[in-house]
């Protein structure tokens, strides 16, 4: 006998087809849409992340930027520092020159022909005056000095006859420049 099965059977699996592909192109959306919730979520937190970094970094540039200020107050204190020590230094050099100078200059000055009264000196500049028994004598000294190691040169500013307790003098005035370094 034949069976004829009247239930449309092609209709059915058409149906059962149609539902497969649905169910796969909703799947194949959920799926993307998970994938884009999570990529989403993946450069929300990267984002964070680096904004966390960005503040991080903010502050240790602002604490690394303080230090440098107090090693450029360091560098510049202690550059002042070096520059008064050099000063010290320069000082603590000549500290005796003046009193050498003025040793070696009276060790110059004739017993008994001539008698120094002032020396002063302002800068590489001297003036010596004094009073000498005569000119000769006055313009003995003056060669002397000129052969002091520590004048460079000596002018004759004046030089006049005076009387002291009824005797002749020459009162003299020399200017002098020193050596650098005296």
């Amino acid at each position: 006998m034949i069976k004829i099965n009247l239930l449309p059977y092609r209709e059915k699996a058409k149906k059962e087809n149609l539902s497969r592909q649905i169910t796969i192109i909703i799947g194949s959306f959920v799926i993307f849409i998970l994938c884009l919730v999570w990529v989403q979520i993946f450069f929300t937190s990267q984002v964070n992340d680096l904004d966390s970094s960005l503040t991080q970094s903010k502050a240790t540039l602002k604490v690394l930027d303080e230090k440098v200020g107090d090693l450029e107050r360091f560098k510049k204190a202690k550059a002042e520092l070096e520059l008064k020590l050099g000063v010290i230094g320069t000082l603590e050099e000549n500290r005796l020159a003046p009193v050498k100078t003025l040793d070696d200059l009276a060790l110059l000055v004739p017993l008994k022909t001539i008698w120094l009264t002032k020396i002063g000196q302002s800068g590489a500049a001297m003036t010596i005056e004094g009073i000498g028994r005569d000119n000769i004598a006055v313009a003995n000294f003056m060669k002397t000095i000129e052969n002091f190691s520590a004048i460079r040169s000596v002018d004759l500013i004046s030089s006049k006859r005076t009387e002291i307790a009824g005797i002749t003098l020459q009162q003299f005035n020399f200017s002098c420049q020193l050596k650098k370094g005296f």
